[in-house]
């Protein structure tokens, strides 16, 4: 139970040092979802997991939007036309993020949570730069050694933590693998993603807490065996709804394209 071991001390340190974060960032949550706007998720590479875990999936609520450009993270092939060489490539270009969020209404009402455990890539760098120039609140889920263990690579000589509102610390190590093999001179088993859904879940929780009190109780994905097939049919549906809704207001629309009537 080596790396099971190292991993609960991981969110132990988590638990102990990202409470005044993790309370932020579940209001920032709340006032963008309770104001009937949503809260930006974005991340590269196995950051995407992130994105993921948050919505949609059991447990889960609308609110949360999630936005993932398959060619930073679709590598599971690992060698070919979709391998890892190209990710990794295209996660440092310059640019790519304005071309993402050229497809939405960046409204100062909504937020964002940006997932990268370096903070160092160009794309979500630069996410959380035009997030925060259109005036959006915004999370960075990072890991504060890994992304102060070298200078920045940005032309702009920053990192992610540096255009966020709000810093979360994943609290890994540099490299990100907790255990050491005798025999190998390099660490295995890393612990961001399980650090991330931790932090992931801790917010969806928390901002669920707040929204609640506030008097908008969330249609919560559930499963057939826990409340029924008729009500987990009823909540999918409320969900997917109420998220298509809101999904709808962010995109731009065609009337907001420069040029067009």
């Amino acid at each position: 139970m080596k790396w099971i071991r190292r991993a609960m001390e991981l969110l132990g340190e988590i638990e102990r040092t990202q409470e005044e974060a993790l309370a932020a960032a579940a209001d920032i949550a709340c006032s963008a979802i309770g104001g009937g706007g949503v809260v930006h998720t974005f991340g590269t590479g196995h950051s995407r997991i992130g994105v993921e875990e948050m919505f949609p999936r059991y447990g889960s609520y609308p609110g949360f939007h999630p936005i993932v450009d398959l060619s930073t993270t679709f590598y599971t092939q690992v060698a070919g036309s979709n391998g890892m060489r190209q990710a990794m490539f295209v996660e440092r270009v310059e640019g790519l993020a304005d071309a993402i969020l050229a497809n939405f209404e960046l409204r100062p009402t909504d937020a964002a949570i940006i997932f990268s455990v370096s903070g160092l890539n160009a794309v979500p760098i630069e996410m959380a730069m035009g997030l925060r120039k259109a005036g959006l609140s915004v999370v960075a889920v990072t890991s504060m050694r890994e992304t102060t263990a070298v200078e920045p690579g940005h032309p702009s000589g920053t990192r992610l933590a540096d255009h966020a509102h709000v810093v979360i610390d994943l609290c890994t190590p540099v490299g990100d693998a907790l255990c050491s093999v005798d025999g190998l001179a390099e660490p295995v088993g890393p612990g961001s993603t399980l650090a991330a859904v931790s932090v992931v879940n801790e917010i969806k929780v928390r901002t669920a807490e707040l929204l609640v009190a506030g008097g908008w109780t969330p249609p919560v994905i559930s499963s057939a065996k826990l409340v029924g097939g008729p009500r987990s049919e009823e909540l999918f549906e409320a969900a997917y709804l109420e998220h298509a809704r809101r999904a709808a207001d962010v995109l731009r629309k065609p009337a907001d394209v420069p040029g067009k009537p």
